[in-house]
């Protein structure tokens, strides 16, 4: 049986999602949604021994309502992370994907001044847990820490250090 244009629109009115404010500002305007804006740019990234780690272009999408990140690394790994802001819990959210096959979800907020998400849920058999700190620095700079558990959070190692420099 074919459905016509009447039985559809219902269904279409009904979806659980807006396509904007229906007072005309952004749904995603506010200051919680701007908290990880200072990662925004393209960034050549470094280890702390000043060896080119790779570079990395974040841009603000879909109207404020998220950040893009695409990686290359100077090894030739490429990867790319989606980042918003969720209103109801209060807390960012990061998904990570990378041509080695990495896959990371990460939730977290802004503390002190730092973003730090941490691994959204218990690790995998075997997986470690990720925590990572993105830190504005003077003069415009970004620090990003990854650091991992293998023994539940109680203690962490270093697994990249990088130092974001804007590329001029």
């Amino acid at each position: 049986m074919r459905m016509g244009p009447a039985l559809v629109l219902p269904i279409v009115l009904s979806l659980p999602f807006s396509a904007g404010a229906s007072d005309g500002k952004s749904p995603c305007a506010s200051a919680a949604h701007r908290q990880f804006d200072f990662w925004i740019g393209e960034w050549d990234v470094r280890t702390p021994d000043g060896k080119l780690a790779g570079s990395n272009r974040i841009t603000s999408i879909l109207g404020g309502c998220g950040l893009q990140e695409n990686w290359t690394g100077a090894r030739g790994t490429i990867g790319t992370s989606l980042n918003t802001y969720d209103d109801a819990r209060g807390l960012w959210h990061q998904t990570w994907i990378d041509s080695a096959g990495t896959f990371l979800l990460l939730e977290g907020a802004l503390q002190d001044g730092r973003m730090v998400l941490k691994s959204a849920g218990p690790p995998q058999k075997g997986q470690p847990l990720d925590r990572i700190t993105w830190e504005p620095l003077q003069g415009g700079d970004v620090r990003q820490l990854w650091e991992q558990s293998s023994d539940g959070g109680a203690t962490w190692t270093v697994a990249f250090d990088g130092h974001y420099t804007r590329k001029r």
